[in-house]
């Protein structure tokens, strides 16, 4: 399929068995337990699929007259080759991509038949203007929203341009991988300045912040990243998601420095110990395992700066500086420095989400340096009260901040928060939260997912919802390698889940 693809494609996916990359899903516990029954997948058995964004549109939708939400809108060509007779694959472009295509335009489109190209050519079209194309030759089937991303493919296919395997950055198919993808450098600096802009948006009214955010977060990603690649494999445990994150050889070494393999069963017993202080059922824990955790700061923070512009330098050690205010921390690195065993600077530090809003925050550690620990707090967070073998509570006057000291460990957050983790004590351990004890990633997190599978079953299986409702974890694992970050996440439903899914929203 890959050598149907332009050569200059940002974004591709690929898999060589569209009904063996659904099937894990739909054969999933979640999905069985919410849908009435599941979907047959027959139709879609040995077709290959490969999908190319060739370019993404941003543009302003009004609100009011005040307020307006940039919409992104990816130019995408889709590729599939039915394996069978031209009259089924233009039976099927026009029965499911037709049903596909009014389902996510949420309104009958006109149609439009023709002979273009040496196929049959298919133009739907929506209420509100928007189109969506297909052309069926023989058993292959080209499907977008963007008649240039097709006119590239058919260029490619009449050797009029060069495909994506010309560039050797697709390597071939393992039997094993249920799909498979590829973002380029060109792809990654796109996708940069459309993060650029989501951040900004959300980072309040301040117009000087918003362009601040707009134009560091998207040249630090480009200078950071060069490319992605991903593969996805059915394991006991799920789908696994693995990502190759190529970065340049200087900030992947840097980074490596910063962070340690947590292999070492005392530490692995002091993580469980850290861990064991977060609220049952978070809504997403994460654990950093640090060497010196001062030096790491200072080597994250000197490979950020590198990347950025004297503007964007200021703006980032002016974050630094504020940083750790929502924890009442007011010098970070004093702070890191403090954390870990006297003995053993390595420290593991565990930031958790445990409800919905994102100020439900809660910092866990082991501090070495109780008194280190307390002088890089903000002098508004004072001692409130003391208890036996070192326990104390610390409390801001406003009470928006509180930090407590027990058994070697600090944690710090609000006083809703600090609560819940008391009550956590006498609740029984997640399984998730032991597996993000054992690991020996460096970093390691596990998250909830309360809104995927719902769609996931509307879109696979239409109609067809039950009355359960069922809340998703994921656990993913970071490392660090010579050449970049090695990223492996393992759930029910897979990034090809969550692409369904996000059909499903859109």
């Amino acid at each position: 399929m890959r050598t149907l693809v332009p050569a200059e494609t940002l974004v591709y996916l690929e898999t060589n068995d569209l009904a063996a990359a659904l099937q894990p899903i739909v054969d999933s516990k979640p999905f069985g337990e919410v849908a009435k029954s599941k979907p047959d997948l027959s139709a879609l058995k040995g077709v290959q699929l490969a999908v190319a964004i060739t370019g993404f549109e941003i543009a302003e939708e009004k609100l009011t007259d005040e307020h307006s939400v940039g919409r992104v809108q990816p130019h995408f060509v889709a590729i599939a080759d039915t394996h069978a007779w031209n009259y089924q694959a233009v039976s099927f472009a026009e029965k499911k991509l037709g049903a596909f295509v009014a389902n996510v335009y949420d309104s009958e489109p006109t149609l439009e038949k023709n002979d273009k190209n040496g196929g049959k050519y298919f133009t739907w079209t929506a209420k509100d203007g928007r189109k969506a194309y297909a052309l069926v030759i023989d058993s292959l089937i080209f499907f977008g929203n963007d008649e240039t991303a097709i006119d590239k493919c058919l260029a490619v296919r009449r050797g009029l341009a060069d495909s994506i395997v010309k560039t050797g950055k697709v390597p071939p198919a393992d039997p094993a991988t249920l799909a498979s993808g590829y973002v380029s450098t060109d792809g990654i600096a796109q996708i940069a300045n459309i993060v650029g802009l989501k951040f900004a948006s959300e980072a309040g009214e301040d117009s000087e912040v918003q362009s601040a955010i707009a134009g560091i977060l998207p040249q630090l990603l480009r200078n950071s990243i060069t490319e992605i690649s991903w593969t996805a494999t059915k394991t006991e445990q799920g789908i696994e998601d693995k990502y190759l994150i190529s970065m340049p050889p200087d900030m992947a070494t840097d980074l490596d420095k910063s962070f340690v393999t947590d292999s070492a069963s005392e530490r692995q017993m002091l993580s469980k110990r850290i861990i064991e202080q977060i609220p049952t059922d978070p809504e997403r824990v994460t654990r950093y395992n640090l060497k010196m955790p001062d030096e790491a700061w200072r080597s994250v923070l000197a490979v950020t700066l590198r990347n950025a512009t004297p503007a964007g330098q200021r703006v980032i050690l002016s974050f630094t500086e504020i940083a750790g205010l929502p924890y009442g921390i007011r010098e970070p690195e004093a702070f890191l420095r403090s954390l870990g065993h006297k003995d053993d600077r390595t420290a593991n530090v565990v930031i958790a989400q445990t409800g919905s809003d994102s100020d439900d925050v809660v910092l866990v550690s082991m501090s070495g340096d109780y008194k280190l620990t307390q002088s890089s707090f903000v002098k508004e967070l004072k001692p409130k009260s003391y208890g036996e073998d070192g326990w104390s509570s610390w409390s801001t006057a406003d009470g928006d901040v509180e930090a407590m000291f027990e058994g070697g460990l600090v944690t710090l957050g609000s006083p809703e928060e600090l609560k819940k983790v008391r009550l956590t004590r006498t609740a029984k351990n997640s399984g998730l939260k032991d597996r993000l004890a054992q690991t020996d990633a460096p970093i390691a997190t596990v998250a909830r997912d309360k809104e995927s599978l719902d769609r996931i079953v509307e879109m696979l299986s239409p109609g067809n919802r039950g009355s359960a409702s069922l809340v998703l974890t994921y656990f993913t694992e970071t490392r660090f390698t010579r050449t970049g970050i090695e990223r492996r996440t393992v759930s029910d439903f897979g990034l090809i889940g969550s692409i369904i899914a996000q059909l499903g929203q859109d």
